[in-house]
């Protein structure tokens, strides 16, 4: 993984650059983005850059022996620890999973981590026996490298067990390098924060999210655009936005709403109907859109500035319902989205549940403004 690979971040690859250059790495980082940012992807550049033999023009040259290496994951000096399932479990036991995972997509998000593993219902962790098997390894001396690395994904997940690797973030080996990388700063050991230097990895913008999409993953500027700004600088959501089939959400929305407002209950039972059939998926995904357009919707009402993140026809679309729909009905609106995403999660019977949505909707919207 090259610098120039990961998407957007040019604070936090200038900082971790100077480090390495100036050999003035903390023996203990935690980089800390919310999801989708790109801070596994992140660690993964820095530990190739902190690795590689013949640096130039501030990246990885990608073609020494320890580069290759890296960009394989099997480079000997470089550890990985992420959340598993199981009392004694550890990470080398999926491994050869995580090899494939993360090329295919290092932004991925812990539950799609964990549903490849075979976690099913079963809640992750990262336990006693990883930590026992931590401490081993980096007790080795290197093998190839200038640094022995380990990279710990998630350490939330640690909870407790955190304890055990209190004296070798405090005192590591020398020439040990653990690179943390978190999400939840909140579930994380007040006593592994006070020993590790924190590195904020910022949320990515809709032109960063934009650009990665259609240099990196081909797609056409138009769904690229569409979908960074419902992903909301999550580049791991904005994959999945843009890889479900072609649908116009904002037209789907639209007639929903006029339907809904105008309450004919036989053209509402008939939208339901047919939106029942899109599955569940692109029912999520709808929804989201909902969300997102409500959320534009009251900025620009609020403002009356044009510069919201809505495309021209959405625009228009919310400049049409500025008429009809007061602060007041946008918060029982997006409320009513918010618990019918939470019931499609759950399986809920998508017919019953879509027009019980559009009764509720039709009242709130013919409520007095």
């Amino acid at each position: 993984m090259l610098f120039k690979n990961v998407i957007g971040q040019s604070t936090a690859k200038n900082l971790l650059r100077r480090m390495a250059d100036h050999e003035r790495i903390p023996h203990a980082l935690l980089l800390l983005g919310m999801q989708g940012s790109g801070d596994l992807a992140l660690a993964i550049a820095f530990a190739q850059y902190a690795l590689c033999e013949n640096k130039s023009d501030g990246d990885a040259c990608g073609t020494c022996r320890n580069c290759l290496k890296v960009e394989k994951l099997i480079h000997p000096d470089l550890h990985f620890s992420y959340p598993t399932v199981g009392t004694n479990v550890t990470s080398d036991m999926h491994l050869a999973e995580w090899r494939t995972a993360i090329p295919e997509n290092p932004y991925l998000d812990v539950n799609q981590w964990l549903q490849r593993i075979g976690a099913e219902n079963k809640q992750g962790n990262i336990n006693k026996e990883e930590c026992v098997n931590i401490i081993r390894k980096l007790s080795l001396k290197t093998f190839e490298g200038r640094y022995k690395i380990l990279i710990m994904w998630l350490p939330e997940y640690l909870g407790k067990e955190g304890n055990r690797l209190l004296k070798l973030i405090e005192e590591p080996p020398d020439d040990t390098l653990l690179i943390l990388v978190a999400q939840n700063q909140e579930l994380i050991l007040n006593t592994i924060l006070s020993r590790c230097q924190l590195i904020k990895v910022n949320r990515l913008t809709d032109e960063d999210v934009e650009q990665g999409l259609v240099q990196m993953k081909n797609f056409s500027p138009e769904k690229a655009r569409a979908a960074a700004q419902l992903a909301d600088g999550d580049f791991n959501e904005a994959l999945k936005i843009a890889g479900q089939p072609e649908n116009d959400n904002s037209a789907l929305f639209l007639d929903w709403m006029r339907k809904c407002y105008l309450g004919n209950g036989v053209d509402m039972a008939g939208w339901v109907e047919n939106f029942a059939g899109l599955g569940r998926e692109n029912q999520k995904q709808f929804l989201q859109y909902a969300l997102h357009f409500m959320r534009e919707y009251m900025v620009f009402k609020t403002t009356g500035s044009m510069k919201v993140r809505l495309l021209s026809n959405e625009l228009k679309t919310a400049q049409n319902l500025s008429k009809i729909i007061s602060f007041g009905q946008v918060e029982r609106i997006a409320e009513l989205f918010n618990d019918c995403a939470y019931f499609i999660e759950r399986n809920a019977n998508q017919k019953l549940l879509f027009l019980d949505v559009s009764i509720k909707l039709n009242k709130i919207l013919r409520m007095e403004n």
